[in-house]
């Protein structure tokens, strides 16, 4: 698809934004993101919401992070706030990959904690990048009330958010270590092992806290 500044065109192209076929949906974002047109913008961010196929929605992000975020971000910003999970979880992550630090008062605390673990991954991701070095312990404090969530990779994806914080985050972590839930402690610790040793891995580091928490130690007292 040749896009152009003709009207047809633009037509065209929103058209097949909306089309039955995954393939011409997938052609379509590309072309609007090869060729950025401010007017493409509000249907881009509208179809991230409602698009089923995991491989057109990457491409909508890239299409958006094409546009400039003075044109991209109020319509995301707004989405964010969406009673609809999908357009809140995939405006976080198009709000990640634009990296425009104006949209860090946006991630809440709510979505921090969202009840769908798409959203709140999509919201840590968010968090990792756009928080602001000053913010960054009091960041770590709200995703550590996650600790222990979900299934192994809604744990992977808090780790590396943490992790991308730093040593800031050890505090917070020797904290929940010592007081959360055993789910919490496991995952605290494990967090912390791949922060001094990345190539662990999770798996290993995971089963390593079990061990620890089941024997009612700490990893410093291990060592």
């Amino acid at each position: 698809m040749t896009m152009t500044t003709d009207g047809t065109d633009a037509a065209r192209a929103l058209q097949g934004l909306e089309a039955g076929s995954s393939s011409v949906r997938l052609r379509a974002a590309l072309a609007v993101g090869t060729a950025p047109d401010p007017r493409f913008v509000d249907k881009l961010v509208e179809r991230c919401a409602i698009e089923p196929d995991f491989q057109v929605r990457e491409m909508l992000t890239w299409a958006l992070t094409r546009h400039p975020p003075a044109l991209t971000l109020p319509g995301l910003l707004g989405e964010v706030r969406s009673e609809r999970a999908q357009a809140r979880s995939q405006a976080l992550h198009t709000l990640s990959k634009i990296g425009d630090r104006r949209a860090w008062p946006a991630i809440t605390r709510a979505l921090l904690s969202d009840a769908d673990d798409e959203v709140a991954r999509s919201a840590w991701r968010a968090a990792g990048v756009l928080v602001p070095e000053e913010e960054r312990a009091e960041l770590a404090e709200v995703l550590a009330t996650q600790l222990g969530r979900g299934g192994r990779e809604t744990q992977l994806s808090l780790s590396r958010a943490l992790i991308g914080l730093g040593e800031v985050i050890l505090p917070t972590l020797s904290a929940a270590t010592g007081n959360g839930s055993p789910g919490a402690r496991q995952h605290a610790l494990a967090t912390e092992r791949l922060l001094h040793d990345p190539d662990a891995g999770f798996a290993f580091a995971i089963e390593e806290a079990k061990r620890v928490v089941a024997l009612g130690t700490t990893s410093q007292e291990e060592r």
